[in-house]
């Protein structure tokens, strides 16, 4: 089988998120493949309301593009919105994941619930809606807010004990079996936050990475037989024009 190339997307332009995500999607890709970690050539610093997961879109789709110009196998959207997922399944010509889809079904395979802990209070329903989405809602017993801003988890010192004891609360809460890291910026502390807590710690970015060489290696993109067709061309405007379909 020839070598394989993974295209992880962060969804916002901060380059240390994009080194953090990095740390994480490389340690997982097996021999045989390369997983190349981007972030868009235009929208928001982070993303953590809804205005900044709608102008995440087409910087995102932009990397999609790219990703296709380059023969990228696979894609991963390493926001934990999952924006855009829908729209980059019907321009990619292989599987695209999103971070909270494979962290919630990763974490629904290790126990009988788990709780979602994430950022800003702001997010946490965002997050109730993609587990309704996922089929997951009967498995995710809490959402959890641990109110640090996306950008300040690798600035801010006492970020990471401020993430365990919010996961430690969310155990206790919610009775729960495992937790799922609601942000791609917290991925490089999965591995201490489950040694600490004794429970399976989901990132979501190594589920999602892991999720496509599985689904590429088993030959399997997603069906354009209906709502993942490719988009009918048709003119685009002002800032969007250069998003125009050839025909």
């Amino acid at each position: 089988m020839s070598p394989m190339l993974i295209t992880v997307i962060n969804a916002n332009t901060s380059d240390e998120m994009t080194q953090a995500i990095a740390s994480g999607a490389t340690a997982v890709a097996p021999p045989g493949t390369e997983v190349r970690v981007v972030c868009p050539p235009m929208g928001p610093a982070s993303v953590e309301s809804s205005y900044d997961e709608a102008l995440s879109v087409p910087g995102l789709l932009a990397s999609i593009a790219s990703g296709e110009r380059e023969g990228s196998d696979g894609y991963v959207i390493a926001c934990f919105s999952d924006p855009g997922l829908d729209a980059a399944r019907e321009l990619a010509g292989g599987p695209v994941v999103g971070i909270a889809e494979a962290a919630m079904h990763t974490a629904s395979f290790l126990g009988r619930g788990f709780s979602v802990v994430t950022t800003l209070a702001r997010t946490c329903g965002r997050a109730w809606d993609l587990a309704e989405r996922y089929g997951m809602r009967r498995f995710c017993r809490g959402v959890h807010a641990c109110g640090i801003p996306p950008l300040a988890l690798d600035t801010d010192p006492a970020a990471v004990q401020t993430v365990l004891d919010s996961c430690r609360s969310a155990l206790e809460t919610d009775g729960s079996d495992a937790i799922v890291l609601g942000c791609a910026g917290m991925s490089e502390w999965s591995d201490k936050l489950t040694a600490e807590l004794g429970v399976p710690v989901v990132d979501g970015v190594r589920a999602a990475v892991l999720t496509v060489q599985s689904l590429v290696t088993m030959q399997l993109r997603t069906s354009a037989r209906t709502d993942y067709a490719a988009p009918p061309p048709k003119p685009y405007t002002g800032l969007l024009r250069p998003f125009t379909l050839p025909s």
